[in-house]
């Protein structure tokens, strides 16, 4: 196959019919029926997170009815972060009063990430600023 066939075939201009890149034996055996194994020791990223509760949430709510998804997230212990860019203000600081009677019933944190975005940390949840990870490791700092 010459290299503007090669190139038209690539840009689909032209069909490939260049049968000495496929391989039959793969093909065979896929239509044997052998299904995907996966290693046992392999787990999804998720339910790993899950069970060692690594996990945050986040919640855009559309109107106060949805605080009840946040405070039920941070009742099990699931750090949430709050973005009210899309409520109207009212309705935002409805749920951010929400969000600081809740972290302080149950004795977590509530952080301001950006303008209308909040954190609510659980109380056995550390959250490390940018600024102090920078002056631990001395990176930033070359004076």
């Amino acid at each position: 196959m010459g290299s503007v066939r090669k190139a038209s075939a690539w840009l689909g201009l032209v069909e490939d019919n260049d049968e000495r890149y496929y391989d039959d034996e793969y093909a065979e055996g896929a239509e044997s029926g052998d299904a995907w194994v996966t290693d046992p020791r392999v787990r999804v990223a998720a339910e790993s997170a899950q069970e060692e509760g690594r996990r945050i949430a986040t919640v855009s709510p559309d109107s106060f009815r949805d605080a009840r998804a946040i405070g039920e997230l941070f009742r099990d212990g699931v750090p949430v972060i709050v973005n009210l860019t899309a409520m109207e203000p009212s309705d935002a600081k409805r749920v951010v009063d929400f969000a600081a009677g809740l972290t302080f019933g149950l004795r977590g944190s509530i952080e301001r990430v950006a303008t209308r975005v909040f954190l609510l940390s659980p109380a056995d949840t550390q959250v490390v600023s940018g600024e102090a990870g920078r002056m631990q490791d001395g990176f930033f700092n070359q004076s």
